[in-house]
Order: C-alpha cells, then structure tokens, then sequence
C-alpha cells in the first residue's frame, strides 16, 4: 500500500503538467484560429441601462449620475481611468483624437485623488466634457469594472451597446467603435 501512495505522489506533479501543457496547446491552437480573445470576459451591461448611480464631479467638470447619460440625446463614450494607470497614459492620445472627432467623452476617475487627477490631466490632456469622481470604486463595481482603463459606449436612451476593457488604439477605435459610432447616432 505504501508503494501504490508513493507513486501517486510522484506521478501527481506529471498529471499537474500534462493538464497544463493541454491548457496551454488548446489555447494557441484557439490563436491560431483567430478564436483567443484575451479581453473575450463578456460584459453583462451590453444591451442593459447603465447601473443606477451619482457622483460629484471633478473640478471644474460637472460630475454625473445614470440620468444624465440616458438625457443626453445622443450616444457617449464613458472611460474610467486613474493617475496611476500606465494603460490610461498610453490611450490618452486616442481619447484626445476621438475628442477632435466630436466624439462625447465622459470620465470616471476610479479611485484617485482629487489632485492626482487634476495632475494626470494636466500632462496627458483632458478630453472629456464631464468628469465623476468614483473614489471608493462602487460605481466600477456595479460596470463590472475588471481593471482600468475601460470604456462603455452609451446609446441615446442609456443602454450600453460596447465595452472595451483595456487601452483604446487607433485600430480598435477604427475597427469596433466607429462602425457602433455610425449606427448608434
């Protein structure tokens, strides 16, 4: 009986392996295929009203509440991002341009400091027509938030229709954001 536990054991950490190495193979072959999206965790807002919420603004921006989005009349792009986000530094050339385009951005500063904020927005450029203040990250949590930076399109009638998690690029704003952009107006 001894003999038997001892292989077990040893043979345990093989086991372990082999059930990674199939993890791993499905996942590259799923890449290849075009199928592997590592952003792919489905939100469960797209085609729902935005989370119920109001929150105080960061100065001089007004801040805003779910009845503010769903009164605006025409589709908004909501990012949250944060000071300390190397990602929100990254997208804030992207931001700027979609700003130029007259693209509606509002911000959600997620748990930041009033100053810190004010900071990241002086260096890298402040797009956004309004900015909310979500300092205990509550209103994120109700988004399904998973990491900043991450950005929800808002039709005219309050409804998500898109959510990106991650820094937006050029390509993806040209590929997933415009097309929704057209429709949605």
């Amino acid at each position: 009986m001894a003999l038997a536990s001892r292989r077990l054991f040893l043979l345990a950490p093989l086991g372990v392996a082999t059930a990674g190495g199939v993890a791993f193979w499905a996942m590259l072959e799923r890449m290849q295929q075009g199928k592997f999206d590592p952003r792919g965790v489905p939100s469960q807002l797209i085609g729902k009203p935005v989370p119920e919420f109001t929150l105080p603004g960061q100065k001089p921006h007004e801040g805003f509440s779910s009845a503010d989005l769903q009164s605006v009349g025409r589709p908004v792009l909501v990012n949250l991002f944060a000071s300390w986000c190397v990602p929100c530094v990254e997208e804030a050339p992207v931001l700027m341009a979609l700003k130029q385009q007259g693209v509606p951005l509002w911000g959600i500063a997620y748990k930041d400091t009033e100053t810190a904020t004010a900071a990241f927005l002086r260096k890298n450029g402040d797009p956004f027509a309004r900015i909310a203040r979500d300092e205990p990250g509550r209103v994120a949590i109700d988004f399904g938030v998973y990491g900043v930076p991450e950005s929800y399109l808002v039709d005219a009638k309050g409804i998500v229709r898109w959510r990106y998690a991650g820094g937006l690029t050029s390509d993806i704003v040209a590929q997933e954001l415009q097309p929704l952009l057209r429709t949605a107006a």
